[in-house]
């Protein structure tokens, strides 16, 4: 059992703190405030603000929106040193419909400037190539996804995909890319999901490895 803070109480976020606490952990969903009640507490986890979260957790995920994550966890700095913190997030500018547009880091990753700004942390980047609630539920496609793992840290990256087996994940549909720098990669595939949101709307998919 593991103290996991969840950054971001959007869909993403509550959907991975639900997941999380039914496999046994102690979550911590954080909001910007602690008195904001913009959205339920899921029973049998708590809300507290970001510091808090950050503060009391083991291992932090963040699904803040990737624009002005930045931001946001550089001033968390002190709260997340010694922390693994797992990166779902992408950077990306509106486009006018709302959907992702222009890469926020081009030539780069917001994965690469956390761990520049936090090099006390181990970033990991992860989960961040398909839609919320494949997650979670990775075996209700019809074909296997792929959860592609990018950090510095081995052991970081060993423990993290432990968390995504407890998720569903079998241990064939993690794909190590490498170090923090891979992943740019997988934060451009973001490219190609408004494309097919605008043809498919939100049916749930992945942009997966096919072998």
């Amino acid at each position: 059992m593991t103290d996991i803070g969840v950054l971001g109480s959007g869909r993403v976020g509550t959907n991975l703190a639900r997941a999380l606490a039914a496999a046994g952990h102690h979550v911590t969903l954080g909001r910007r405030e602690a008195g904001d009640e913009t959205a339920a507490a899921p029973a049998g986890i708590r809300h507290a603000d970001h510091a808090t979260t950050a503060r009391t957790a083991d291992i932090v995920i963040n699904a803040t929106p990737g624009d002005s994550t930045l931001e946001r966890l550089t001033a968390l700095r002190a709260e997340l040193a010694g922390k693994i913190l797992i990166d779902v997030s992408n950077a990306t500018h509106d486009a006018a419909d709302g959907l992702p547009g222009a890469l926020c880091y081009p030539g780069g990753s917001l994965a690469e400037q956390l761990q520049t700004a936090l090099p006390g942390t181990q970033v990991v980047k992860t989960l961040n190539t398909m839609l919320f609630m494949v997650m979670t539920a990775p075996d209700a496609l019809t074909s296997p996804p792929t959860a592609y793992l990018s950090g510095n840290d081995e052991k970081a990256k060993k423990t993290v995909a432990g968390l995504l087996a407890e998720l569903g994940w079998d241990p064939a549909w993690i794909e190590d890319l490498g170090d923090i720098t891979t992943a740019r990669a997988t934060e451009a595939m973001i490219l190609v999901v408004p494309h097919i949101l605008r043809r498919n709307g939100f049916t749930p998919f992945a942009v997966s490895l096919a072998r």
